[in-house]
């Protein structure tokens, strides 16, 4: 069953691949490897896109990296205080939080996207970031993750830090944080990942070309009444190398951490 899964996952994406290096008259043929192997996709993407790739590529970087910082600083502390400090009304608000894990954004985009307005952040050139990372900056799952991970780590630890004269923002410092580097890269990780792919959120409240991300550079090849794949599917093989690259490098810290959350409840 798992080689099975296995196929239906990689087929896609050496087609992808392949489509990426065919000419146009090959693009429905069902040959895996181009009979006449092009790099004309390639050098659509690099040469005959507005803004350009590069321009592209830094936008998704830069929101992606500023979305994962905002991600570890708050869901690392409201994970911390759900895990250890005791307060009135704690685990109501926790389950307050796992509710909105079932709200898809679609169902938040009128009341988010009035707010916003309200609030001038639409359509007023560099404040269009402004907005994205409001809308981003924290994650239900993300806190839940946190959480988990934080009721695994031994309280004595705590306890001989607190006999030692630390408050609760050095425990958390000095104690907590240190030893929650997997959750840590975990939730940067998965952030980075959904940041870099999504496509919803900017499409909505990125107003200028110039503030665009990978995703839009798609769009620019899909018209009314055709779609030059090749240049699409390159755009999405070059968009999704840094995804491979930083899953390959941190996958042992998910797989280990979705262990140690599934074991606390």
């Amino acid at each position: 069953m798992l080689i099975f899964y296995s196929v239906l996952t990689i087929v896609p994406f050496l087609w992808s691949v392949s489509t990426s290096f065919k000419p146009s008259d090959e693009v429905y043929l069902s040959n895996l490897i181009p009979d006449q192997p092009s790099i004309e996709a390639y050098s659509t993407v690099f040469g005959k896109i507005q803004p350009n790739f590069q321009t592209l590529f830094a936008n998704s970087l830069f929101i992606a990296c500023v979305v994962v910082i905002l991600h570890l600083i708050f869901a690392s502390l409201a994970g911390y205080a759900f895990a250890r400090l005791n307060f009135p009304g704690r685990d109501v608000l926790f389950f307050i939080v796992l509710g909105c894990m079932m709200i898809p954004d679609q169902l938040r985009l009128v009341p988010m996207y009035q707010l916003l307005v309200e609030m001038g952040l639409i359509n007023t050139g560099p404040s269009n970031y402004l907005a994205i990372f409001l809308i981003k900056a924290i994650s239900a799952a993300d806190v839940f993750l946190m959480r988990q991970y934080f009721l695994t780590l031994p309280k004595e630890m705590e306890d001989a830090a607190k006999i030692d004269g630390a408050g609760p923002f050095q425990l958390f410092t000095r104690v907590m944080l240190p030893n929650a580097a997997p959750v840590l890269a975990t939730v940067a990780i998965l952030t980075f990942q959904g940041t870099w792919n999504d496509l919803f959120w900017p499409s909505i409240v990125l107003q200028s070309p110039s503030h665009w991300t990978l995703p839009f550079g798609i769009l620019q090849f899909k018209g009314q009444f055709s779609t030059d794949w090749p240049p699409i599917m390159a755009l999405v093989v070059l968009s999704t190398v840094p995804i491979l690259a930083l899953y390959t490098f941190g996958q042992r810290y998910i797989i280990n951490v979705q262990l140690s959350s599934s074991a606390k409840g």
